[in-house]
């Protein structure tokens, strides 16, 4: 089961394997203190797209359509992460306040379309 959750969230067995998918290291988080298996930088969206979007849910149906198109670039990852997800659970981190419009749950749209 693909799931996501912030970073600043408590730590749970549950999570399974946790991917941050931040494009850069969440602030206040030494690196040595973060759990997680994988840091999957390529997965963020671009510097322009970010700024961009800054967390406007007005922007959210255009940011996720771009935001596909640069993720298609990295489908062989992100099958990788599906197919980890099936039956197991894998938890994709981020950091953003936003817990309704960011990359984590676009990404997690992108690959339960897939």
């Amino acid at each position: 089961m693909l799931k996501i959750k912030r970073v600043y969230d408590e730590e749970s067995q549950q999570d399974g394997k946790r991917y941050l998918v931040d494009g850069v290291w969440p602030r206040g988080i030494k690196k040595e203190d973060l759990k997680h298996d994988e840091w999957y930088r390529e997965l963020s969206p671009s510097s322009d797209l970010r700024k961009w979007f800054n967390h406007d849910a007005g922007r959210w149906d255009e940011f996720r359509k771009k935001y596909f198109r640069e993720l298609s670039v990295h489908e062989d990852l992100l099958k990788d992460i599906k197919e980890e997800s099936d039956g197991h659970n894998v938890t994709l981190l981020y950091s953003a306040k936003d817990e309704k419009y960011n990359q984590a749950i676009a990404i997690k749209e992108y690959i339960e379309k897939m």
